[in-house]
């Protein structure tokens, strides 16, 4: 008994406390290990090919606004400019306008744009020859991964198509990198961009439910389904073989846009109760065309330009269209003059940029109009002051013979 309560003492006592550690101060300079994976792809989190197929090719405000910036902002002209000169005649000119075998330059462009606008990220190839680029060909931004180097930034593209995949690097002298990467601001991604249609995903799944239930509701004769009620003798109901066979006869011979509007013969006892949709149950619509109007909003398109209705912000088209070139299309294509001459200018030497050539955009036409009589009729200015307010050199003049 003695034996059996010392045994029962030590179960039941408190566990010791363990040997106390010896305290010690956490250092904010204490030793750091970095530790980087060179050479492995950094996956973009996104579906390229879900935002392409449910946007661009499903949804026509997506697709419209697509094609509306990518086709303005490929058409915009391209002013070379070497230092203080602006050539005519130059290879880099040359390249741009004929960038490979198969494309021109508008249609370079266009590609370019497009993948932008879509994936928020754009990728060109320069195919060189020696130093010098030869020709420039758009890549898929679903098959392209940047590898990033010891520093985080991109050392390299990995492109896998057929199952094979190419690592695209700068050669040990090349003035040029072997890819162009435009891409969107994205606050949370080092590496890709962020899309505009990604931002607008909620309402192009909206507006993509809002075309399926007016599709369903063609199908359904245009109108709301309707209820049998079986008024019976006895409140006795139908049996299942009949129930079934009424349900197939109104499927077949009342369903679909072939049987709207044919009439409907009962048998004794059926009561055709017709349904009709509440205002609330009709707000569908309504979400239908603000979702239309957030989509353009992404892009950056007036809604008036799409025929949108209910957009009363402009007080006309021209408004409109000139709005959307100044705060759209211009800035896209001014930032992608810059990064091609930026990618490209090495290889060529020389004070290279690209301007675009803002006389040449109709749009803007009663803009310089209005700017160049205003500097017509400015009489405290000379004529070489004038010509450089409205971006022209000043005349050259030949030397006179003392």
């Amino acid at each position: 008994m003695a034996a059996w309560i010392d045994r029962w003492t030590r179960r039941r006592a408190p566990a010791r406390p363990a040997a106390t550690v010896p305290e010690t101060k956490a250092s904010r300079v204490a030793p750091l290990l970095a530790i980087y994976g060179v050479g492995r792809p950094v996956w973009t989190p996104r579906e390229f090919e879900a935002l392409a197929r449910e946007g661009f090719s499903r949804n026509p405000v997506v697709h419209r606004c697509v094609k509306l910036v990518a086709e303005a902002a490929a058409a915009v002209p391209w002013v070379l400019h070497d230092g203080a000169t602006e050539p005519e005649r130059h290879p880099l000119l040359d390249l741009v306008r004929r960038p490979n075998p198969r494309e021109d330059g508008g249609s370079f462009l266009e590609s370019l744009f497009s993948h932008l606008l879509v994936a928020g990220n754009a990728y060109a190839e320069a195919v060189c020859i020696g130093e010098a680029p030869r020709e420039l060909y758009v890549l898929r931004p679903d098959r392209m991964r940047v590898v990033p180097g010891g520093d985080g930034w991109p050392a390299a593209y990995d492109y896998t198509v057929g199952g094979r995949t190419v690592r695209l690097a700068r050669r040990e002298g090349s003035p040029v990198e072997p890819v162009l990467h435009l891409r969107l601001f994205n606050p949370v991604d080092d590496h890709y961009g962020l899309s505009p249609m990604e931002a607008a995903a909620g309402a192009v799944d909206i507006h993509n439910a809002a075309s399926a239930w007016n599709k369903a509701l063609l199908d359904n004769a245009a109108r709301p389904s309707g209820a049998l009620v079986y008024k019976g003798p006895d409140g006795v109901g139908l049996t299942d073989a009949q129930f079934e066979r009424l349900k197939g006869e109104l499927e077949q011979q009342f369903q679909g846009r072939d049987n709207a509007g044919r009439p409907l013969l009962l048998d004794g006892g059926l009561d055709w109760r017709p349904l009709s949709l509440s205002p609330k149950d009709m707000d569908f619509v309504e979400a239908k065309a603000a979702a239309a109007r957030e989509i353009a909003l992404a892009f950056g398109v007036p809604p008036m330009l799409l025929g949108l209705p209910g957009d009363n912000t402009y007080a006309n088209f021209a408004e409109a269209n000139r709005s959307f070139w100044r705060q759209t299309v211009i800035p896209l294509a001014q930032r992608a003059a810059a990064s091609v001459a930026h990618w490209l200018a090495p290889a060529f030497g020389g004070e290279l940029r690209f301007e675009i050539d803002l006389d040449r955009i109709d749009a803007l036409a009663g803009e310089r109009e209005a700017l160049w009589r205003r500097i017509s009729s400015a009489d405290f200015l000379s004529e070489d002051e004038k010509r450089e307010a409205v971006g022209y050199g000043r005349r050259e003049r030949l030397p006179q013979n003392e």
